[in-house]
């Protein structure tokens, strides 16, 4: 069994903070989001894992990623020069695939499930495809299955204007090799690309044993920065404990499930959990309040923050009104005179810088 990640694309719904980089390492709770999908993969004792990367991030994905040792995987790169659809990336990994079955995994998405009793009904029943479904209230902007009472799949529609389901397709597959011959049967959408759906639904069509199953976790498509956040505020509840590494003097105060990192220093702060801190910070005469990731390099001086993420390198300082639901991107700079907004909101990309006045 091997698995094959998608982490390529452009990432245009979290612009301006992915124009200088690839969407799946924007971090949630101090982890680049691919790396929460490799570490799912592992777990289910898949460690054969090809990921599909773009010319413009590749490079990146493969220098913080690297060969798998980490995760205890092997890990190969294969570059899709062009963004023409999931069921393309399939053809083109279809070398490294061979004919063996596979996972497939959006690296973008993040799901509660654990991926092993998927992988032993897939196994088990001998199936030519496994899809995972949600239920959605936007079925429109999604592709939906329709699914009989046995479990097996009927129609799959892409982005439907009339959906036949409520049922979304989650961004996870499992595949025998007979994907292949099904992708090199179909023609491209209207938009110019191989869809999967299109792939599945020839499946269908020859009478291949595609079944469902249904999430009862949480599934989040971390594409949009309001996604992120919430994906961010889910994985701090669910995984944070406490544990200070760095230096807190006697005026600050650690409420709850915080976890600060070596080398970072903490002012007369407050800081309410659940909450993740990285290294080598400096943060004075701040409040933190919860679902707050700050990564590595961070300076925070007089300064509200919750609900929000903010990458390395970012300094903000003199901001006297609470920033809330927000994204600030690697070593953006944020910085106020002194009189007093009323409301700040912000989504801000590498290298910005911002000065209210």
């Amino acid at each position: 069994m091997k698995a094959l990640i998608l982490s390529g694309g452009k990432g245009t719904r979290l612009r301006p903070l992915t124009y200088t980089g690839a969407k799946q390492l924007v971090p949630v709770a101090n982890k680049p989001i691919l790396w929460y999908g490799i570490e799912g993969i592992v777990a289910a004792g898949i460690t054969d894992i090809g990921i599909i990367i773009s010319p413009e991030t590749g490079e990146e994905v493969k220098s913080w990623t690297g060969k798998g040792d980490r995760f205890g995987a092997k890990i190969t790169y294969i570059l899709q020069d062009t963004p023409a659809g999931l069921a393309h990336a399939v053809k083109i990994a279809q070398p490294f695939l061979g004919n063996s079955p596979f996972i497939m995994y959006l690296g973008d998405n993040l799901i509660q499930n654990p991926l092993s009793p998927f992988l032993e009904q897939f196994t088990q029943k001998q199936l030519d495809g496994l899809i995972l479904l949600r239920p959605v209230e936007n079925p429109t902007s999604f592709g939906v299955a329709v699914v009989g009472d046995n479990g097996r799949v009927l129609q799959l529609v892409e982005k439907p204007q009339n959906p036949p389901s409520n049922l979304a397709l989650v961004g996870v597959y499992f595949f025998d090799n007979t994907i292949h011959e099904a992708i090199a049967n179909i023609q491209p959408s209207a938009r110019g690309e191989l869809e999967i759906t299109d792939a599945i639904q020839q499946l269908i069509n020859t009478d291949k044993q595609v079944d469902a199953c249904t999430l009862d976790g949480w599934w989040l498509d971390t594409g949009k920065k309001d996604d992120l956040l919430s994906a961010n505020q889910i994985i701090l509840d669910e995984r944070s404990t406490y544990n200070v590494e760095g230096d807190v003097d006697p005026q600050s105060q650690i409420i709850g499930r915080v976890k600060i990192g070596r080398g970072t220093k903490l002012i007369n702060c407050t800081v309410r959990g659940p909450v993740i801190i990285g290294e080598n910070c400096h943060l004075e005469n701040s409040f933190i309040g919860p679902y707050t990731s700050i990564a590595d390099a961070v300076n925070l001086i007089d300064a509200e923050i919750e609900h929000s993420v903010i990458l390395s390198e970012a300094k903000i300082v003199n901001i006297n009104h609470r920033i809330v639901d927000t994204l600030i991107g690697r070593r953006a700079q944020l910085t106020t005179a002194p009189q007093r907004p009323k409301a700040l909101r912000f989504m801000l990309g590498d290298d910005s810088q911002v000065e209210l006045t």
